[in-house]
């Protein structure tokens, strides 16, 4: 039988033991915690990765949220260092080599930028009279084989193409009134190089290509008479309704007719790319999947808002009627094969697209529209 004291000495001595034990865990723990945050910071990777949008604009603000959000997401394997446009690289045209050559480890561009470089980049966006909605080039890059062709072309460049990015339609900004297209003749405008300047070009318009930053100065000093950028949003925010009085919208029911899905895309440095776990690649796919659709959606709905700016402060809006429709499918479609026709891996993209296209789901083409036109052989 326990005397009295024994009790009160087990009693005591079971806790103070239980004390030391939780001590002796916690240490262990800590330890471990203290190795693994080691072991999590060394393998962290960091990339620089530079935008189009120029900052203070509702894009370049939505890209850098997304893009300080990656570390933990990726459970710290990921930091990515998000910057404006010509910050690190002052002209946008060099991001392509900086990235490939490790300068960057990523960009967020225009994709139809390197159209000079990949003729294919122009079927990767949207072009004049081709496929006109969101849902359209994700189900092409999604479903239809887009996206694995748009990485093995990429990839022959040292770049891996991680996906789309919807962000807006192009509108047109100009000093004088334009209703139609045959008002914009003999005018110098700024817009996109490529297809779109070569359909431009068909009906006597000048084109010139400048970056965002460079629209609002080229409109104040007149070497510009009109400027096609994005939509209201960022265009109110780089200050073109303090140059212009006029705003050209597609036919109704679309902002742009010549680029009314202006694709972005996110490409990254393949030896960097190759760097990541299979976990944290898939996560960064992902991301970029999921942000495609947050940064259209949000900035359609500061369009919205922007555009109701550029009314109070005495912009006026017109539109391009059904025959600006016709006429302009009509000039751009022989431009569609001019470039597919550049190269095999034009053709290979265009391809999935004039096939889409033509089906009986869209009927946006018939066989009477390519009367004389052709894919060569390469």
């Amino acid at each position: 039988m326990q005397s009295e004291y024994s009790e009160i000495e087990t009693t005591k001595t079971k806790p103070r033991r239980g004390f030391m034990k939780a001590v002796a865990l916690a240490s262990v723990a800590l330890c471990g915690a203290t190795f693994m945050t080691g072991a999590q910071a060394a393998k962290t990777q960091t990339w620089k990765v530079q935008s189009t949008w120029d900052a203070g604009t509702i894009g370049y603000t939505l890209f850098k949220e997304w893009s300080e959000s990656m570390e933990e997401k990726t459970g710290g394997e990921l930091k990515i260092k998000p910057f404006p446009a010509k910050s690190v690289i002052a002209d946008n045209s060099g991001l392509f080599d900086a990235v490939r050559n490790g300068v960057l480890q990523g960009m967020n561009p225009w994709t139809l930028y390197w159209s000079g470089k990949i003729p294919a980049t122009v079927f990767l966006s949207s072009y004049p009279a081709g496929p006109d909605q969101p849902a359209q080039w994700d189900l092409m890059f999604y479903k239809m084989g887009m996206l694995e062709k748009a990485r093995e072309i990429y990839a022959k460049q040292g770049l891996f193409y991680v996906g789309p990015i919807h962000h807006d339609a192009n509108i047109i900004h100009s000093k004088k009134p334009v209703k139609t297209l045959s008002d914009m003749k003999g005018m110098k405008v700024r817009l996109p190089g490529g297809m779109v300047a070569e359909v431009f070009q068909k009906f006597g318009i000048s084109t010139v290509s400048l970056p965002g930053s460079d629209i609002f100065p080229a409109l104040e000093k007149g070497t510009i008479d009109a400027a096609d950028f994005v939509g209201p949003a960022v265009n109110w925010e780089l200050g073109f309704g303090q140059v212009t009085d006029n705003i050209l919208f597609g036919p109704p029911g679309m902002m742009s007719l010549y680029q009314p899905v202006d694709v972005m895309d996110l490409t990254v440095n393949m030896k960097a790319w190759n760097k990541l776990s299979d976990k944290t690649k898939a996560i960064v796919e992902s991301e970029v999947r999921s942000y495609s659709q947050h940064h259209y959606l949000e900035i359609q709905a500061a369009n919205i808002v922007a555009l109701e700016k550029f009314k109070t402060a005495g912009s006026v809006v017109n539109r391009l009627g059904q025959q600006d429709v016709e006429d302009f499918r009509q000039a751009a479609i022989p431009v569609w094969f001019d470039w597919a026709n550049k190269d095999k891996d034009a053709q290979d993209v265009f391809k999935i697209q004039l096939d889409f296209m033509k089906s009986d789901l869209m009927g946006y083409v018939t066989d009477e529209d390519l009367k004389g036109l052709e894919l060569k052989a390469l």
